[in-house]
């Protein structure tokens, strides 16, 4: 019987595989060849901190960042909403009124929208459309989450700090009326709280500059929402709550989209030669 030996090597992008540790006989079936294998294989990669892949930990820190948020809600609604309710209330103080109005007021979804737009085209012609893309994308972001608190509060139909009937949540229906948009159950949570607080995520992903002042934007917002007696403490919580999280996942879906798509004027247009 004749025999042979056959030497592998694995070699890859880390360099030439050392220490031999298997050798394998095998009878080849239907043939009378003895096959020695001799593997070199990389225990020290093995053993290196990236041998082996880990699993990103996005999914295990989302259940985190929920698991906090909903135990801050429930001990800003339990214990803290009252207090916190009565102290930063702006409503007799005229000068404080008239601030906290307007803090609100740039958080109304046209303003951050008509705003991020015109900026938008403003950079487009002054062809820096990379920055372009980061505002359209931040001002596209703070409008989703505005939707979804918009949504979201509709549903729960929580009353607000003002409202005349007993504190609590009605759902859609109340006394055999629906509720659906009514100003008195929609208060969980905040629409301008998410809306500035998702501006402010989604800023803070692109650059941690704008990320910076775009905090102290929603921060603003936030405390004006329970200055003006139009939301609860634990509102604007839940909007941080709800916001950020989808601040993170519109950059991973929409950013490289809207990125791609911004490149496009940084192009100029080619200028064909014609023959006369």
């Amino acid at each position: 019987m004749e025999k042979f030996t056959q030497r592998v090597t694995l070699d890859g992008r880390y360099g030439k595989l050392r220490n031999p540790s298997l050798a394998v006989d095998a009878l080849l079936k239907g043939g009378s060849t003895l096959l020695r294998i001799h593997f070199h294989f990389p225990f020290e990669f093995i053993k290196s901190p990236m041998a082996v892949p880990q699993k990103p930990p996005s999914v295990w820190l989302c259940w985190l960042w929920l698991l906090a948020g909903v135990i801050a809600i429930t001990v800003a609604w339990q214990t803290l909403d009252g207090p916190v309710d009565t102290d930063l209330d702006a409503t007799k103080n005229h000068a404080l009124h008239t601030f906290a109005w307007w803090c609100s007021k740039l958080a109304e979804g046209e303003v951050p929208a008509a705003v991020g737009i015109f900026l938008s085209v403003l950079f487009v012609l002054s062809r820096r459309p990379a920055i372009a893309a980061k505002i359209f994308f931040v001002m596209l972001t703070c409008e989703i989450t505005g939707m979804a608190a918009l949504i979201l509060r509709i549903l729960v139909g929580r009353t607000r700090p003002l409202a005349d009937v007993p504190q609590g949540i009605y759902g859609v229906w109340y006394h055999g009326h629906w509720i659906i948009g009514k100003y008195e159950f929609s208060s969980f949570p905040s629409g301008h709280s998410a809306t500035a607080m998702g501006l402010a995520a989604a800023a803070w992903l692109v650059d941690r500059r704008w990320g910076a002042i775009a905090a102290l934007y929603a921060g603003l917002v936030m405390w004006s929402r329970i200055a003006l007696q139009c939301h609860h403490l634990s509102d604007v919580i839940a909007s941080a709550v709800l916001s950020i999280p989808l601040a993170i996942l519109c950059k991973k879906l929409l950013l490289p989209t809207i990125e791609s798509q911004f490149s496009r004027f940084n192009s100029t247009p080619a200028i064909s030669a014609g023959k006369t």
